[in-house]
């Protein structure tokens, strides 16, 4: 699977979130949410991530996924905790500490960032932040298929 990262156009002094990825001073992304949302769980080492910014239309960086922490049912504790030992490769505003303050984290490290020619985005009304598909090419104009969350579904194991 692939990986499409919605990721915010304004930080703190003006610093995009894009601009700290392509100059290497941010290394990790972190998603939550009160339960286990998208990407938490399904995203793995190895795996391409693609990059876009939010409110353009193009796909214009890349990365491979490094290591991933998932993390379910946090204290407040727990959650400053993470937040604060990753801090050097998550490289988050005072409000995007904030904003990740929640119980449930999944934290995407990668690495071999490049910036790509960019790609025409097919935005649908149904899409998230975080996009799971099966190829990239699935999102693009002119060969995007129409979205659903059947690719992102978690995938329960049963013994």
């Amino acid at each position: 699977m692939v990986h499409l990262i919605y990721c915010d156009n304004v930080g703190k002094k003006g610093e995009r979130v894009l601009d700290k990825i392509l100059e290497g001073t941010k290394t990790m992304v972190v998603r939550g949410a009160a339960g286990r949302k998208i990407p938490h769980s399904r995203v793995f080492v190895g795996e391409r991530l693609y990059f876009m910014e939010k409110g353009s239309a193009l796909i214009t960086a890349t990365a491979i996924v490094k290591n991933v922490q998932n993390y379910i049912k946090l204290t407040d504790e727990e959650i400053t905790k993470i937040l604060e030992e990753n801090q050097g490769m998550l490289n988050l505003s005072e409000k995007q500490k904030v904003r990740w303050h929640k119980k449930c984290l999944c934290l995407v490290e990668f690495e071999d960032v490049e910036k790509i020619e960019p790609l025409d985005f097919d935005h649908q009304g149904n899409m998230d932040d975080w996009l799971i598909i099966e190829k990239i090419e699935d999102v693009v104009v002119g060969t995007s298929i129409p979205y659903d969350y059947k690719k992102s579904a978690l995938k329960v194991t049963r013994n």
